[in-house]
């Protein structure tokens, strides 16, 4: 059977270790350091932070796959929702900014609360569950 996109997966249980903390913690931040980073590309790099720690550390680590994942997801939920904005945009030859600079503005300002939200989260221990991600990356 085919499961919704929509649908966060279940958190991986268990004891979960400081180094595993502090690596789901850098999965999340990264994104920030990613968007910073890329700024003046439109912060295209907000994914790939999350990208290298899950591919490097999914295999040994279950608690920062899960996390890395989630951050990865959200980001690139983000970047397909900026693009829709863009192309809103282009496709009203300029007139949508009324409407698509102010979502922006309302869906950055959320990115930032919930990636900080996540980070400290999962610096506890505790696996964070954007609320709204394409679950793209199982």
């Amino acid at each position: 059977t085919m499961s919704d996109p929509f649908s966060p997966p279940p958190a991986p249980s268990g004891s979960v270790t400081a180094e595993e903390r502090q690596w789901a913690m850098f999965a999340h931040l990264s994104a920030l350091v990613g968007g910073l980073l890329t700024s003046m590309l439109g912060g295209w790099g907000t994914f790939i932070g999350p990208l290298v720690i899950w591919l490097v550390k999914k295999e040994t680590m279950p608690f920062v796959d899960d996390q890395a994942k989630e951050a990865l997801n959200f980001n690139i939920t983000m970047a397909i929702f900026s693009v829709a904005m863009l192309l809103l945009t282009l496709v009203t030859f300029g007139l949508g900014v009324i409407i698509t600079v102010p979502l922006l503005v309302i869906v950055g300002i959320a990115w930032l609360v919930l990636t900080v939200i996540a980070a400290i989260k999962s610096n506890e221990g505790q696996a964070y569950r954007y609320p709204f991600a394409l679950r793209l990356i199982k």
